[in-house]
């Protein structure tokens, strides 16, 4: 699980583990040299206490010399009772905890008689209780210290990181005159990241203007031959008087060097445009071009018996750009062409956008997201197309600003939706 958090937040985890076991350690230490030394100290004192009662008090028939904290007990002397609570304990040192009384028990067996030396220990043990207190003290402070340093550190730490991520993902990075952003930072592993990503925007430029120069001058490279095809169609409609078997073919011929023509100037109008541009200038309306695909459109929508449908439920005043809005409009009603075999389709008009519904196959909802990438047709595979006529449809839309969705229609058939202002799709 730490390896899915964030980088910084990591880095302060390690601080404040480390000095979590650290200090742990060093606290523990403390504790148990303390009962250690405590444990040696009062040994050693209560057995020299002890020595003086039994080498010079006891002989010489005096009272123990103790102070009143200490007691001293035998087995053997009336005197001195031996209280039960004792007469179990081993040799040596014990502490004794009896409620909230805590005594030093000092044993020593001499032959058959059994002497004690009982020592209350209220005075150490609160001393011992505050010295535990400031350990603990101590303890918390250097984690919560630890805590705080490890978010200082993280943030200076990852600071360079965080800028150079921030750089990256600047659109401006993929311009040409973009500056190296190895040079802004030293020669260390920021650095070297930083030089690495140099390295790759370098080739993603080079990739991006080398795609952008072959558009242009394939587009460019068609529209002469493209011209000659549409003025020899011109040319024998006019002329030649062509029987109806024959003018067919040439309708279609006509039909389609035109919409390869208007391909062409799409192609040729998004390679010239520079990548900080954000939408081409507008010369037309929604309602002319509408008018002017319906007018292409609905014959050939009628050839396959469908019906066709131009409504418009709002009124729109934007003005744009023809060549793209005409093509993202031709695709949208080609696509509900190939994919309709009975029914109707409509281009609705509305304000600030437009929809083109149809009574067609549909499209899962699994596959509605799918269907805008590049070479990706439905399930159906109809038409000759290679799956590209909704990827440009998305490609014109993000770069003119726009939105485009699609939604399934009941009993059956698609709804694809072109906003040209912020809004649901």
């Amino acid at each position: 699980m730490l390896a899915k958090q964030p980088l910084a937040r990591r880095i302060v985890i390690a601080f404040t583990l480390m000095t979590l076991v650290v200090s742990g350690a060093f606290a523990l230490g403390i504790v148990g040299v303390v009962h250690f030394i405590e444990e040696q100290l009062v040994t050693e004192e209560l057995s020299r206490h002890l020595d003086i009662v039994l080498n010079e008090d006891l002989p010489k028939g005096r009272t123990p010399q103790l102070d009143t904290s200490t007691h001293f007990f035998a087995s053997h002397l009336p005197e001195h009772p031996m209280p039960k609570a004792f007469a179990g304990l081993g040799e040596g040192f014990t502490e004794l905890v009896r409620g909230d009384d805590a005594y030093y028990v000092y044993v020593r067996n001499v032959g058959a008689d059994r002497y004690v030396l009982v020592q209350e220990q209220h005075e150490f043990e609160a001393r011992e209780d505050a010295l535990f207190n400031v350990v603990l003290a101590g303890f918390l402070l250097s984690v919560l210290g630890a805590w705080a340093l490890g978010r200082l550190m993280a943030n200076r730490v990852l600071a360079p990181v965080s800028r150079l991520a921030n750089q990256v993902r600047h659109r401006d990075q993929l311009h040409p005159l973009a500056p190296p952003l190895a040079l802004q930072y030293p020669d260390d592993e920021v650095g070297h990241l930083a030089a690495a990503f140099d390295s790759t925007l370098g080739q993603l430029r080079q990739t991006l203007e080398r795609e952008r120069l072959f558009t242009a001058d394939v587009s460019h490279e068609l529209r002469t031959p493209l011209m000659v095809v549409l003025g020899a169609c011109e040319l024998l409609e006019q002329q030649a008087e062509l029987s109806p078997a024959a003018q067919r073919p040439l309708a279609r011929i006509q039909r389609a060097a035109r919409e390869m023509h208007e391909l062409v100037e799409t192609f040729l109008m998004l390679a010239r445009a520079r990548p900080q541009q954000t939408s081409l200038a507008g010369d037309a309306s929604l309602r002319s071009v509408a008018t002017e695909q319906s007018e292409r459109w609905a014959p050939l929508l009628a050839e396959k018996g469908l019906a066709f449908e131009l409504l418009e439920q709002g009124e729109d005043r934007g003005v744009y750009n023809h060549t793209l809005l005409g093509t993202v409009m031709s695709n949208l009603l080609r696509n509900a062409l190939h994919y309709t075999d009975c029914g109707t389709v409509r281009l609705v008009l509305d304000e600030g956008g437009f929809r083109v519904e149809d009574s067609g196959v549909g499209i899962p909802l699994a596959e509605q997201e799918r269907m805008f990438q590049p070479f990706v047709r439905g399930a159906e595979g109809r038409g000759e197309g290679l799956g590209l006529g909704l990827s440009l449809v998305k490609r014109i839309c993000a770069h003119q600003g726009w939105q485009v969705g699609v939604v399934p229609r009941q009993p059956q058939g698609s709804c694809f939706q072109v906003r040209f202002h912020d809004g649901a799709v």
